[in-house]
């Protein structure tokens, strides 16, 4: 006699709501656009991100939160170097000198926005981004990235 044992199908019923913000889904190649195009490290990019929301600040606050980082004591003096700050005022007596990120600081941060937010796409012109210049393979990866990026950005759009 032979017996069959019959199994019924249990579906598991998932809801799964569509997250309403997801800025950083692509935070990765945004980053590896960034630092590879400014020259950055991943450091002094978390040190303009921060500063961005600051108005006026001290060489003291820089340094507060640098010590989440690694240290690098010439960090601060290169992005004021490099044209990423600017200062603002002078010490003098009783007074501390004050800083405040520059326009092109301003401009480069409301573009990481943008490209996080699916509002800009990032160039796959060789003159505009040294990714596509180089040809090494973490490269190779992120031109593949940078182009499904890009066409994510292009179905938003439409």
């Amino acid at each position: 006699m032979n017996h069959f044992i019959m199994y019924r199908k249990r579906y598991k019923i998932y809801e799964r709501a569509d997250p309403q913000k997801h800025y950083l889904k692509n935070w990765r190649i945004v980053r590896y656009w960034a630092k590879a195009k400014h020259d950055l490290t991943t450091a002094e990019l978390d040190m303009l991100l921060y500063l961005y929301g600051e108005k006026l600040f001290t060489r003291e606050d820089c340094m507060n939160f640098g010590k989440l980082m690694s240290w690098d004591k010439e960090r601060f003096g290169k992005l004021l170097k490099s044209g990423w700050l600017h200062k603002w005022r002078n010490n003098g007596p009783n007074q501390k000198a004050l800083y405040e990120v520059t326009y092109k600081t301003r401009r480069f941060i409301d573009s990481l926005y943008k490209k996080l937010n699916g509002q800009e796409k990032i160039s796959e012109e060789p003159r505009n981004n040294p990714i596509f210049k180089k040809r090494n393979s973490t490269d190779k990866i992120y031109q593949t990235a940078i182009r499904k990026f890009n066409d994510e950005v292009d179905d938003k759009e439409d």
